[in-house]
């Protein structure tokens, strides 16, 4: 909690865009890793990695249920952009890092594509709906991109 609590919150904060059910997005995904901690597999992936993913899962499935949703003020809603919100993120990855070098060798398309499923949550058909692309060419985009980055990484 102390060494990515504050990252996972605007994670979630950025997917869910409501405080209150972000701040219980990683409340979740914090207890369902110290439950499920027998099951990470080095050999997979990062422990962070694997941290992300439960958070992103989670905030997807409270994104679906319906009975959560609650209208809020106009004060409490995030309305930025999704293209500066993905600026944002892209741009405050330090330069160094191997994340940032890795995304900044995949096209201008596939990197939205990723950074907007990763980073706002959003589905394969919301993003194609959004950019106006073929379902399948963004799911071959975010295949062929994954591949790519986990190429990269490792």
């Amino acid at each position: 909690m102390e060494a990515e609590g504050g990252r996972m919150l605007g994670v979630a904060r950025r997917m869910l865009r409501r405080a209150d059910l972000a701040e219980d997005a990683v409340q979740d995904a914090l207890v369902l890793a110290w439950r499920r901690a027998a099951q990470f597999d080095p050999s997979r992936g990062s422990a962070k990695g694997w941290l992300y993913t439960i958070l992103r899962n989670r905030c997807l499935t409270m994104l679906r249920q319906e009975d959560r949703e609650v209208s809020s003020g106009a004060s409490e809603v995030d309305d930025t952009p999704a293209a500066q919100v993905l600026a944002s993120a892209h741009g405050s990855l330090e330069t160094s890092t191997g994340l940032r070098q890795c995304l900044d060798r995949l096209d201008g398309a596939t990197r939205e594509a990723i950074l907007s499923s990763y980073v706002l949550g959003h589905s394969h058909g919301e993003i194609a709906g959004q950019t106006g692309t073929p379902l399948g060419t963004v799911k071959a985009r975010m295949r062929r991109g994954l591949l790519k980055l986990r190429e990269c990484l490792s």
